[in-house]
């Protein structure tokens, strides 16, 4: 009942935009449907509506791979035709006389074919005697690194990286934050961003917080600068202390045992029931934008290391309380993890984009390919990938874009069966995309 509300609301506004100009003479007049029309309008000029739809077609090297590019394939499939997002959103914002933000407030849904579910709910108050503070409070993108943050309308490649996805399934969170967030352009400090927040921790992949816990996060940014007529920069580190309880007392860590040889090894005890299984990320990223003569190119990367609990067959960070097979609280392991990406994008013009790709994720960088083996109590959890992309973007118009990107993922090769060399899980995309 509400949504309809909202939407008689949202074509309402839209009827007033064109009608209110021909009437307005007419508040001169004093009749009720005038007044109630011109309250209608105020209240909601400051009301806006946006969103998209991605619309693709994939195709895989085998059927019922692995897949991070929209989820993997079902068991006897190697092609599919998909939704794999569609955004609807609403903004509502709120200026100062001297047009600063006052505040703020974000509503956004997400469906597929799968069904439809919340993405965003957030409001935000900005202090207005200086305009550099904002406080945020409900599920908003995590403030960490770049990749994290970039909209999924505007991102040159399909999807985020593997390491992105999986120490961070969904970009959204429970929590609030505090913004250092200078809202005059003309102030030197103007490109400095700091946030700091306090979240759940499993994100919106779990239905609830099943834990004490937080997640504290930080973020430091500086926006685009111009180092010259030609070339742009902006970076930033980031930094993220959490974790989840441990409900085992199960914890496993990979160590060199006496005979040199790296194995998972377990602390097992009943002192370890409560304690906190550990999430430590430390992240630096940075954007630089050349233009030429042919358009303009950008290289974009980053990097991110530190510790990261999981399970023993997923690296995964859990959305809810880990069990194993018998319905029992799972054991943890602890693995030490880096992992990054590297973009190259040039614009032939405003029509034109062609991308180039590579990102890498080591969940457990103590041990090497030779490692890795089951007797050693090691997974295909703890298997490096590096995956290669490629693709190209033609943008119709301001409203619709096509993307062909094919991606080429490479694994360690292991002493695990079904590892012992790379598989055939490359994947191609083509996806339409419209938006407004």
């Amino acid at each position: 009942m509400k949504m309809k509300k909202l939407l008689l609301s949202a074509v309402f506004v839209i009827i007033t935009s064109i009608v209110y100009p021909q009437i307005e003479p007419l508040w001169l007049q004093d009749t009720s449907f005038v007044r109630e029309l011109y309250l209608m309008r105020s209240k909601f000029s400051n009301l806006s509506f946006n969103g998209y739809v991605q619309t693709q077609y994939q195709h895989a090297a085998s059927e019922g791979i692995e897949c991070y590019n929209g989820g993997d394939f079902a068991k006897s499939s190697n092609n599919r035709f998909m939704i794999r997002r569609g955004m609807f959103r609403l903004d509502y914002e709120n200026k100062t006389n001297s047009g600063y933000n006052k505040y703020y407030f974000v509503m956004q849904f997400s469906g597929t074919e799968k069904g439809v579910s919340i993405r965003d709910i957030f409001g935000r108050i900005y202090e207005n005697k200086w305009n550099y503070f904002v406080i945020t409070a409900g599920i908003f993108n995590r403030p960490f690194g770049y990749e994290l943050n970039y909209y999924s309308s505007l991102r040159e490649s399909p999807e985020r990286g593997r390491m992105s996805q999986i120490l961070m399934k969904i970009e959204k969170d429970i929590g609030v934050m505090i913004s250092f967030e200078p809202q005059d352009r003309k102030r030197r400090i103007y490109p400095l961003k700091l946030d700091a927040g306090i979240f759940n921790g499993q994100g919106l992949t779990g239905p609830y917080e099943f834990d004490s816990f937080k997640d504290i996060i930080a973020h430091a940014s500086i926006k685009r600068i111009s180092l010259n007529d030609r070339v742009f920069l902006s970076g930033g580190i980031s930094y993220l202390k959490g974790g989840f309880r441990n409900n085992s007392g199960i914890f496993f860590r990979t160590i060199r045992n006496n005979d040199n040889i790296f194995v998972a090894t377990s602390d097992s005890s009943l002192m370890n029931i409560g304690k906190i299984s550990p999430r430590i990320y430390y992240g630096a990223d940075l954007q630089i934008v050349f233009k030429n003569f042919a358009g303009s190119s950008e290289i974009r990367g980053e990097f991110i290391t530190g510790t990261q609990s999981a399970t023993y067959n997923s690296s995964e960070t859990p959305g809810t309380p880990p069990l194993n097979g018998s319905g029992q609280s799972d054991a943890i392991f602890v693995r030490n993890f880096k992992g990054g990406y590297f973009y190259l994008i040039h614009s032939f013009s405003e029509k034109h984009k062609v991308v180039l790709k590579y990102d890498f994720y080591d969940p457990n960088n103590k041990i090497i390919s030779e490692d890795i083996q089951t007797s050693s109590g090691f997974s295909p959890a703890d298997i490096r990938y590096d995956t290669w992309g490629a693709g190209y973007i033609y943008y119709l118009n301001n409203y619709v874009k096509l993307i062909l990107y094919y991606d080429h993922p490479v694994n360690e090769k292991t002493l695990i069966p079904g590892y012992l060399k790379d598989l055939k899980d490359d994947t191609f995309t083509a996806r339409l995309q419209f938006r407004f």
